[in-house]
């Protein structure tokens, strides 16, 4: 449940066709090599009744022909008889004709070869793609065909095709551990899971795009907005149009377009195997056609097969890489045939592919209001209707259209109330507009009809425990991920499985963050944040001059006491500016907050209670301007236990300075290396791995956090790096 983000640079430049127009001048010229003028070939055409030469002592005389013009040339014949034409001017003559047509097809695209060369592999008898001499052989009898498994079929091929088309890029898990770029790091996309759509498309409403896959959920069982950076949008952009939503949609062309071959049966054009074997092998097939014809949706209409070769031209156009010309054949289309659906459909499309082109938002709500047109046009197949809701909530919710996202969402269900995939996107729809009891109510009903879903028992787990129903999520959790369904993938819930299962004592949570770090979700068994830049330095502890910054460490330990005395006088006064915890982070205990910065700005009027500290901390700006930090007082009373838990992101490191801190009984363990504060010192780690916190002693203790950018992030990065 990754988020979308909004375009900025998520796109790059699709590369350009070759022009025609330079190969069609390469055949020009070819063909001018061989050209002769009508002098040339005008005598190459007489009568032949007279020998064109005669040979008179090893001599080529001249012979004048009918016409009275004179020729000399090579070759016989009799006076009286023969041939009419010579062998070599009909070679002539062919050649050119061949030429010419040869030039014909090509440049007025006679023939589509693709569709050609797929009604062939019908007729693929030895699985090498295509239909040969080989082929031919066995279809005749002269030579034994090659067993093929059933699953190398065509329409296994077939079948597998629209398979793998359906599959989400999205569920890509977080590859945490890839190899670090060479100049520098980027942010590693987490997981993905499919977009939907909307029915208010106000540019002002204030949801947050949701990255790449949907929300983010955080450790607190809460969904965090991951806009996407400058740097991990490049990366980022391939998958735009591959997520489950947007291939749908790709597959429906492709059905559209897909030849009849399914029809044909390879078992009559086999040689006979045994019964058993011929019986079995034709079940396999015919459970593969009926799939096969599963996947084709009908997109046309009536009236849209009478215009069909017009809509296959422009999406030839789309298809090829062209969609502006694309979008000028559809527009053309739409307003010659304005109740098409299928036209509009492919005006949408062409919008939609010119927006991932320009990086243009505004194009994308074009494309938005297009889908919309689309769907409100009378006449329109269920399966175009389904697919242009389908893609229009998807581009929606990339905009971070959520609440349109779910109106759209909802009238799919509606219009679709057997389809559990959908009301499975409602669910994460609900959770994005953090909606938590509406999602439950959805993975409820789902889970009501269906069971087994896999994917509705993980995000019903994961309500569970954001509910604090640690035991109760467990179960749900755990057969999700076992499922192995689309969506189900997702560290997330890795994470919060294993998370969950360390609270009852249950040991198999590490051998789930193992799985986790081999599935790629997590860069270690104890390094287990989701929002990372690969290749930076990991270590759970650091020193000041590793970290870079000793100037930042010697002002805070030398004005300790200083920074003591502000905290002290504003715990004192009870207004309440130590707020409770409240990321369900504790077992046990009292543990308060006092926040002046988060993700690099000021947090109200905090800094009027402490002004001297927050004087001392403006010359730092991988402080105050550390997007994914905090800067903070900490102050936790005796009988606290903190669970183990992990940060969210490894591109800050976190600072500890000690106040007060009691002689015995405080203490804290990152990875398997347990320390303890001590007053007017600074503890450094990186709190994306594991660690763990406990407060035994008999008085509180107060703590000054001052979150740092990850030394090795560089400038462009800081600036650019999403807030967390």
């Amino acid at each position: 449940m990754e988020r979308y983000r909004h375009y900025g640079t998520s796109y790059t430049s699709s590369p350009g066709a070759a022009h025609v127009e330079e190969i069609h001048a390469e055949e020009e010229e070819e063909v001018e090599e061989v050209m002769y003028t009508e002098e040339e070939v005008e005598p190459l055409l007489e009568d032949e009744t007279q020998p064109l030469v005669q040979e008179t002592e090893g001599k080529t005389v001249p012979v004048e022909s009918k016409n009275g013009k004179r020729t000399e040339g090579g070759g016989g014949g009799d006076a009286g008889g023969g041939p009419k034409y010579s062998v070599f001017t009909w070679f002539v003559v062919l050649g050119l004709l061949g030429v010419w047509s040869s030039v014909a097809v090509v440049y007025f695209n006679i023939v589509d070869y693709d569709t050609v060369i797929g009604k062939l592999t019908a007729y693929d008898t030895d699985g090498d793609g295509d239909f040969d001499v080989e082929d031919a052989k066995v279809l005749l009898g002269l030579k034994e065909a090659k067993r093929l498994h059933v699953g190398d079929t065509p329409e296994r091929q077939t079948v597998l095709k629209a398979e793998e088309t359906i599959k989400p890029a999205a569920e890509t898990p977080n590859q945490q551990a890839a190899v670090p770029r060479a100049v520098e790091p980027t942010e590693a996309a987490p997981s993905v899971t499919p977009p939907r759509e909307s029915e208010s498309d106000d540019p002002q409403e204030s949801i947050s795009p949701y990255g790449d896959e949907a929300n983010t959920i955080d450790t607190t069982g809460v969904l965090l907005a991951e806009p996407q950076t400058e740097e991990s949008a490049g990366e980022s952009a391939e998958y735009l149009t591959s997520s489950k939503l947007t291939q749908e949609a790709e597959l429906v062309i492709e059905a559209e377009k897909q030849p009849e071959a399914a029809d044909v049966d390879p078992q009559s054009e086999t040689p006979k195997q045994t019964e058993a074997e011929g019986t079995s092998e034709k079940q396999a097939e015919d459970k593969l056609k009926e799939k096969a014809k599963k996947k084709k949706p009908k997109l046309l209409n009536k009236f849209d097969k009478t215009i069909k070769a017009e809509i296959d031209a422009a999406e030839k156009l789309r298809k090829k890489g062209k969609p502006d010309e694309a979008l000028k054949a559809f527009e053309r289309l739409v307003q010659q045939y304005p109740q098409s659906p299928r036209a509009r459909y492919g005006k949408a499309q062409a919008e939609d592919d010119m927006a991932e082109k320009l990086r243009s938002n505004d194009m994308l709500q074009r494309a938005i209001n297009t889908y919309r047109e689309a769907a409100e046009l009378p006449d329109v197949t269920s399966d175009l209707l389904r697919a242009t809701l389908k893609r229009r909530a998807e581009r929606q919710q990339f905009l971070g259209r959520m609440r349109g996202s779910l109106a759209t969402l909802e009238r799919l269900v509606q219009l679709f109330p057997e389809d559990i995939g959908l009301k499975n996107d409602l669910g994460v729809a609900h959770l994005l507009l953090g909606d938590n009891k509406g999602a439950k109510k959805i993975y409820e009903e789902v889970l009501g009809v269906a069971p087994d879903n896999g994917f509705a028992k993980v995000h019903y787990g994961f309500i569970l425990k954001s509910e604090n129903k640690i035991a109760e999520s467990i179960p749900y959790l755990k057969e999700g991920l076992e499922s192995g369904e689309p969506g189900t993938d997702d560290g997330r819930f890795y994470f919060h499985l294993g998370d969950a299962l360390q609270r009852v004592g249950d040991n198999s949570a590490y051998d789930w963050y193992e799985l986790g770090h081999k599935r790629g979700h997590f860069a270690s068994l104890w390094q287990r944040s989701l929002y990372n830049v690969n290749g930076l330095k990991a270590q759970p502890w650091w020193t000041a001059k590793e970290t870079g910054y000793t100037d930042l460490v010697k002002v805070l330990e030398r004005n300790w006491k200083t920074i003591r005395d502000e905290a002290l006088a504003v715990l004192d006064q009870n207004t309440g500016h130590f707020v409770p915890e409240e990321e369900n982070l504790r077992e046990k205990g009292d543990w308060g907050q006092y926040t002046l910065w988060q993700q690099g700005r000021k947090v109200g009027n905090a800094c009027q209670g402490v002004p001297k500290t927050c004087a001392l901390l403006e010359r730092f700006p991988e402080a105050t301007g550390c997007k994914r930090g905090q800067i903070k007082f900490s102050v936790m009373q005796p009988g606290t236990h903190v669970w183990p838990h992990t940060g969210p992101t490894n591109c800050r490191l976190r600072m500890h300075l000690g106040l007060v801190i009691p002689k015995r009984g405080c203490k804290i363990r990152c990875t398997n290396e347990t320390r303890e504060w001590e007053e007017g010192k600074v503890l450094i780690f990186d709190d994306s791995f594991e660690h763990e916190v406990w407060q035994e002693a008999e008085s509180y203790r107060l703590i000054f956090i001052v979150d740092v950018w990850h030394p090795e992030l560089t400038q462009h990065q800081r600036q650019t790096l999403s807030p967390i």
